[in-house]
């Protein structure tokens, strides 16, 4: 008996305890079939051969064309108190009948034969041996009998100490909403141990190791923007209270229990496929096997819902999958080039051999390329030659030319050394799908390239963008546990020109290091000449704006049907703090509510660079994270600070970004409300374009953006394709209505966001019991506020403190809206309605309630009166 086999069963039988059946033509001998294998329950052996036998077909299709790996419990589970011996088996056992058919995957030092379910004999056959427990990767056996790419990704949402199913539901409710941006249809699992697996359906294009680097990142992700609830380390010690989000188990050597498979708990629970709307019930709980035998006898199969309720047929021993080489083919430094491209519907180059690396060879000069890319958003891939590829960064606004600038560097895809000469049009439809021109190319010197940093003079074309002269660049990686995220920068000490250009400027190349520290002043000088020189030469017209400033206008909530006709521009959905602007003898910045945010945001004092004295912008301030999407929490903690010396501190390290969508009032124009929408924003491009700060980017913090254009459809799906919160509509003609909420704007949004006013808090537990467990939240209605539920994740531990303390000096001895439920009303605690925050939810329930609520933030630039409801029941 092999080592790792386990205790044998059943060796000597009497005959009355065995009999025979034939299943899809196959003879099984069974025996002991009223053996207890949960005592808790007394569920037998035969129990659990009736319940295989009835799910058969939907656990095949599950199961079907993956290797199974089994664990057995012989002498049954046991008590949860005396837990029994069991074992994983990964190759067929020696006793296995000949007609169960098995594939063969090649390991680093072995090779295991594994069992591949066909036929319900085969789930039989795993009852008879008290096979419990069924784990499958997530890729499976292709005709041949040869790995292909994952099918499904799987995320297992595992709860610490101290968390349970409800904060899993949280967590699932916030992953499905992330993978519906990315078009991935989803299924919840409630595991039957303790937490959720949830599975999204894939096309087969990608790879186990791309599939796993997006699960991660997700997992990532979904820490950061929530790290009182998810967790992503595996370490035990950081999961207290919270929701481990494993990514791992997309990995090509990793599996999973099979939807629809028994577990060897105290009781006979199942992984069991759950719908939506079930997650989302207060009373959800696990399912054992007799609740799933009638789930699925009634047709009940949320899994085959998104996956296909499709079995394997019943395949004969002789067509049993050929052995398989490995769990995931081959790959190289091209496999994510050629996963994203068809060579038929795209003239790019793609390559089939793997790439060459030359490097070495004594008269090799390696080459580089900057193409400017017309995508959906304009960039310049900016690509270096490396170990026979062409490593690639996506750039928004071209290599900088400028000491001291920076430029976000997004790391992408290695590409072949082939497509530093490409120039075309990429087929829509198609990966990166528009224009690609050379914008410059020539050849590089590497000084380092390290995983976190690359430092290399690029020396490109007389006439190409870089200015005909060689240019030092550094690129950085800015994010430890994200490898897309760099930043690209010339270095001060800049290399000398090897033609003698007599177009070598101040601006295109400095010799030396003091020579760029000399350019540093001189720019200085020169900002603070461009500022007074602006406010002092405004004698041909008004430099002095409104006051007050006018109120921005506001937006009415509404979906698609409520932009009619085809009068309707479209912009972006910033997620931030709307401000108003102006620029006189200073500058000001002004929330919603009058505040003042120059104190907040010294940064932004860009503004009295970016526009001419007279002017009045409407905007938001937005803080981007390292993906370059806006992050309300990362604004959050922005607008929390009060001391001077970490405002200070935060304006250098996370500084935010003022986006001026309209424009109120110039010192030509005077007053423009009544000017219509598309010749104020023809008004405010054609002073951005007179900005040098705007127009090149050159670090300032203002930006003016470009609308989505006429095309609703389109302009969704670009700001779906950009992470934003959704577009704002605004008619072409509509003027400007200060401080009202008019329907000529309209906002639509992708997520369920909804502001709310806070009404009281109840009682914290644990980690909690010095702050708050949840808040108690209402919306205004027309008699008043009405309740709206309670929020109770979401928060950092700095928020809930500070939260704490505020609310504390609120405190009001009756609750401000009537209808609080006597549940809720427990332990609570009511402050006066003053606090505007906003929450997302997957919905409203049936007595208007915010379903799943998850705290976003305070909104300091709203009053409680300005709140309604967003979401629609």
């Amino acid at each position: 008996m092999k080592a790792h086999e386990g205790p044998r069963e059943g060796v000597l039988m009497s005959p009355a305890r065995r009999r025979t059946v034939r299943l899809g033509g196959r003879r099984l001998s069974l025996s002991n079939e009223d053996k207890i294998l949960y005592p808790e329950d007394g569920t037998t052996k035969g129990d659990v051969l009736g319940y295989f036998l009835a799910v058969a077909e939907v656990l095949m299709a599950a199961a079907a064309h993956r290797p199974v790996t089994r664990k057995r419990w012989p002498d049954g589970v046991g008590t949860a108190d005396d837990p029994a011996q069991s074992f994983f088996r990964k190759d067929l056992e020696d006793s296995a009948p000949s007609w169960v058919p098995r594939g063969t995957v090649e390991h680093s030092d072995h090779s295991n034969a594994y069992p591949v379910v066909d036929d319900p004999s085969v789930l039989a056959w795993f009852a008879q041996v008290a096979a419990l427990e069924l784990h499958t990767p997530q890729w499976r056996f292709g005709p041949e009998g040869t790995p292909e790419n994952p099918d499904r990704l799987v995320l297992d949402l595992d709860p610490g100490e101290g968390a349970g199913l409800p904060e899993c539901v949280e967590v699932a409710f916030a992953c499905r909403e992330i993978l519906d941006d990315m078009g991935l249809p989803s299924v919840p699992v409630t595991s039957g141990s303790k937490g959720i697996h949830l599975y999204a359906a894939l096309d087969g294009r990608y790879s186990s190791t791309q599939v796993s680097e997006v699960a991660h990142e997700l997992a990532r992700s979904l820490e950061a923007d929530r790290p009182d609830l998810v967790v992503s380390d595996m370490k035990k010690a950081k999961r207290t209270g919270k929701v481990l989000l494993d990514w791992s188990q997309n990995s090509a050597s990793k599996t999973t229990v099979t939807p629809y498979s028994p577990r060897g708990r105290a009781r006979p629970f199942v992984a069991a496929p759950r719908t939506w709307e079930e997650i989302g019930r207060e009373d959800l709980d696990h399912l054992d096997i007799h609740a799933v035998r009638s789930r699925v006898e009634a047709g009940l199969d949320p899994f085959g819902e998104v996956f296909g309720a499709h079995t394997s047929g019943t395949t004969s021993a002789a067509e049993a999958p050929l052995p398989p080489e490995a769990p995931s083919p081959p790959e190289d430094a091209l496999s994510t080039y050629r996963a994203k491209r068809d060579p038929a519907k795209t003239p790019e180059p793609v390559p089939e051999d793997s790439p060459t690396d030359a490097s070495d060879a004594p008269d090799h000069t390696p080459i580089f390329v900057v193409q400017e890319h017309h995508a959906r958003r304009l960039h310049f891939d900016t690509r270096l030659e490396h170990h026979g590829v062409l490593v690639s960064w996506a750039v928004p606004k071209a290599p900088p030319l400028e000491v001291g600038t920076r430029r976000l560097a997004v790391r992408t895809e290695d590409h072949p050394l082939e497509y530093a000469t490409f120039e075309g049009t990429i087929p829509k439809g198609e990966y990166g799908a528009g224009e690609v021109t050379i914008w410059d190319s020539g050849t590089i010197e590497i000084e380092k390239w390290e995983d976190d940093e690359v430092i290399a003079v690029l020396d490109g074309r007389p006439d190409g963008g870089l200015g005909g002269v060689p240019r030092r660049y550094v690129f950085v990686r800015t994010d430890d546990e994200d490898p897309a995220s760099w930043l690209v920068q010339l270095t001060k000490k800049q290399p000398r020109s090897r033609r003698g250009s007599s177009r070598t400027t101040a601006r295109a190349s400095t010799d030396t290091g003091a020579g760029s520290g000399n350019e540093e002043r001189s720019n200085t000088r020169s900002n603070a000449e461009v500022r007074r020189t602006s406010r002092s030469t405004s004698s041909g017209a008004s430099a002095t704006v409104p006051d007050p400033l006018p109120a921005p206008m506001l937006a009415t909530a509404g979906d698609p049907s409520d932009v009619r006709g085809d009068d309707w521009v479209f912009e972006a959905k910033w997620d931030g703090y709307r401000a108003i602007g102006a620029v006189g003898e200073g500058w000001a910045l002004r929330s919603r509510g009058g505040e003042d945010f120059r104190r907040t945001f010294p940064e932004l004092e860009d503004l009295a660079q970016a526009f001419p004295p007279g002017t009045v912008v409407d905007g938001e301030i937005v803080s981007l994270d390292a993906r370059n999407r806006p992050s309300f929490s990362r604004l959050q903690r922005r607008g929390r600070l009060s001391g001077e010396r970490e405002i200070r501190t935060a304006a250098e390290k996370a500084p935010v970004d003022l986006f001026v969508f309209d424009i109120l009032h110039t010192a030509a124009h005077g007053s423009l409300l009544h000017t219509p929408y598309t010749e104020r924003r023809g008004i405010l491009r054609a002073l951005a374009e007179k900005s040098r700060d705007i127009r090149e980017g050159r670090g300032g913090r203002i930006h003016v953006p470009e609308d989505l254009g006429t095309d609703l459809a389109d302009a969704l799906a670009v700001s779906e394709e950009l992470g934003l919160e959704g577009v704002v509509a605004k008619r072409a003609g509509g003027r400007y209505l200060p401080g009202r909420r008019a329907s000529g704007w309209v906002k639509l949004k992708h997520a369920h966001a909804q502001e709310v006013v806070v009404i009281g808090w109840r009682d914290g537990r644990g980690e909690r019991a010095a702050t708050f467990g949840s808040l108690l939240l209402a919306v205004p209605e027309v008699d008043g506020l009405t309740y709206a539920g309670r929020v109770g994740t979401g928060f950092d531990g700095e928020e809930l403190a500070e939260l704490a303390g505020r609310l504390g000096r609120m405190v009001r001895k009756t609750p401000a809206a009537p209808d609080v439920p006597p549940a809720d009303r427990r332990d609570a605690h009511w402050v006066t309605p003053k606090l505007v925050a906003e929450v997302a939810a997957s919905g409203l329930t049936g007595d208007r309630r915010l379903r799943h609520p998850v705290w976003r933030g305070l909104r300091p630039d709203k009053t409680a009166d300005e709140v309604r409801w967003e979401i629609a029941e």
